[in-house]
């Protein structure tokens, strides 16, 4: 089965979950390994985390996997990434249409392999219907792309004399952006110890909590992800008002 028994079960009021996925090739380097060998691992950990999120009440999961950023980095290490992307998904196909989890795919597809984009879209094809987690999976994302994409969706509007100028509003964005009909994130993490929110969901991110952990993606494990969910629905969030909601 594709749940895992080791989730820890737990009342949560944080709909939406967005991870920001960070620390593979430093838990690589830590083990001496070399950081394809965390690449793997990450991958693991994320199997981990998607078949815990619905027990722990998360209805949608956003995790940054491929920023548009990380075309700077080797070659060698690129495309070790998107073998792993084509194989996992491949792996985790037949499971994720059992568990009923609707994946989306949210980013560019522009400049990755031909082969992966036509997995993507099978994916994306065959879950569609599912009433499950919703996971969102952005690849080939940044989030100042995402909002410049919006805005020019509501620029057509505009040049073809269906929407004035003056009548633009934030729904106008909202509902042009990549994660559109989706609520915004309740709460970001980013593991690894960064302290930053390196270009993801800039937008949705507007009134998201945050959460960091010091620990390297590979390590960080469903007990972890409760533990955050439990603090972090203690906090009182008032979305710049003066009563918590």
């Amino acid at each position: 089965m594709f749940r895992d028994a080791n989730a820890v079960p737990k009342a949560s009021n944080i709909d939406h979950v967005g991870i920001i996925m960070d620390g593979n090739g430093r838990w690589a380097n830590d083990q001496g390994l070399p950081r394809g060998h965390g690449h793997v691992q990450g991958a693991k950990a994320v199997k981990k985390i998607i078949a815990a999120a619905p027990d722990l009440g998360i209805k949608v999961l956003t995790i940054f996997a491929f920023s548009t950023e990380n075309w700077s980095r080797p070659k060698y290490e690129i495309d070790i990434l998107m073998r792993l992307f084509q194989s996992e998904i491949i792996k985790q196909f037949e499971e994720l249409v059992e568990e009923q989890v609707r994946v989306r795919f949210i980013g560019s597809r522009d400049g990755l392999p031909k082969r992966l984009v036509d997995t993507i879209e099978q994916l994306e094809s065959k879950t569609k219907s599912n009433p499950g987690l919703v996971l969102q999976i952005a690849l080939n994302y940044g989030g100042r792309q995402d909002i410049v994409d919006a805005v020019r969706k509501i620029a057509g509007g505009v040049k073809s004399g269906a929407l004035e100028p003056n009548g633009i509003t934030e729904n106008h964005i909202s509902e042009s952006i990549s994660t559109a009909g989706f609520r915004d994130p309740d709460l970001i993490i980013r593991t690894s110890g960064e302290i930053r929110i390196s270009n993801f969901l800039l937008w949705q991110a507007a009134y998201s909590e945050f959460a960091f952990t010091e620990k390297h993606w590979p390590d960080f494990t469903p007990k972890d992800l409760a533990n955050i969910l439990e603090e972090v629905s203690t906090r009182k969030r008032r979305f710049g008002g003066t009563k918590p909601l």
